[in-house]
């Protein structure tokens, strides 16, 4: 017992607090409940999760099947598939054909399939499994879980039942950062935890990832040990930053900016999403604020294409001081 309870302390605190029934879920009452009346009713269909990433869709299909057999089933019952497992179209003719076509002699119920990361499928495998879907409903079921919806054929989805999992809210994830943070006796702050929630975006998983680091990396757990764990700018670096482009000269704006990202170890891109909630935030002509977003968003995409990061820097602070110039004449007008 002791092993198990070592074993278990090197986890991963995303494995480690993962729910292990469905009762543990901590977000999508509506899509629980639901799949709870499947489950009692013995009438579950095939189903298809979609969602951004940590916002419970493996763990909620794990919970279901824990719910519906025994550990010592469990092996024989479920065949689970990764992105990182070969999933082609000889894996779905073989693999999942084979386990699917063969019936459960001595246990009642139906067998379990889940196909993880599907949008990374590519579309011949999921031709192919459409037929097995429908060919071996009587004795098994499916789940398919994906990013993305879009990137799943028509055919698939009309044969699931769809639930979209939204991002978490700040109320659904407080609670459980709470429960984890209390069992491992981590010291936090009020705005660390603030920081930690903002930084997730929605992303159970990635909040329990950053606290888990920022525990590690420091006695306290603060905003700005939160920000400088995870490598995002800080408030009040962003601040300045803003402070420089709508106040400093070109050159002043361009070095101060280009120090603080060496000194930082900043990226551009990080940057640009912090000054455009800014942009939203000073009251800017219509007029111009449109020019900014476009200018700022064409700087986006040609750092997305990998194109110099100090030459679109230029492009950024140019952008601020021709939105500057404008303003001075339209006011001396």
């Amino acid at each position: 017992m002791d092993g198990d309870n070592k074993e278990k302390s090197n986890l991963p605190w995303i494995e480690k607090y993962r729910p292990q029934n469905l009762e543990e879920l901590i977000s999508h009452n509506d899509i629980v409940n639901t799949i709870k009346k499947f489950v009692s009713e013995d009438r579950l269909p095939h189903l298809l999760f979609y969602g951004p990433p940590g916002t419970g869709k493996t763990s909620t299909i794990l919970a279901v099947a824990k719910q519906i057999y025994s550990p010592k089933e469990f092996n024989s019952m479920v065949l689970e598939l990764n992105a990182s497992d070969d999933r082609g179209i000889g894996i779905v003719r073989e693999n999942i054909l084979s386990f699917a076509s063969t019936r459960t002699i001595f246990k009642s119920g139906f067998k379990l399939v889940i196909l993880d990361e599907a949008d990374a499928m590519t579309r011949d495998a999921q031709n192919a499994l459409r037929r097995v879907i429908e060919k071996f409903t009587e004795n098994t079921r499916f789940c398919i879980i994906c990013n993305y919806l879009s990137k799943i054929i028509p055919a698939l989805q009309s044969r699931c039942t769809r639930f979209r999992f939204a991002p978490l809210s700040t109320d659904q994830m407080l609670p459980r950062l709470e429960h984890v943070i209390k069992q491992e006796g981590v010291n936090v702050t009020q705005d660390g935890m603030k920081a930690i929630v903002t930084l997730a975006c929605g992303d159970m998983r990635r909040s329990l990832n950053i606290l888990q680091s920022a525990s590690m990396a420091f006695d306290e757990v603060t905003e700005d040990n939160v920000y400088l764990c995870v490598g995002h700018p800080l408030r009040k670096d962003i601040e300045n930053i803003v402070q420089w482009l709508l106040n400093s000269s070109f050159t002043e704006a361009y070095k101060n900016i280009l120090q603080l990202k060496s000194a930082k170890g900043l990226a551009l891109q990080d940057i640009l999403t912090e000054v455009h909630v800014y942009v939203h935030r000073i009251d800017f002509p219509v007029k111009i604020r449109i020019h900014l977003l476009d200018k700022m968003a064409e700087t986006e995409y040609r750092l997305m294409s990998g194109t110099n990061e100090r030459i679109q820097l230029g492009s950024v602070v140019s952008a601020f001081q021709v939105v500057r110039d404008t303003i001075v004449e339209e006011a001396a007008a």
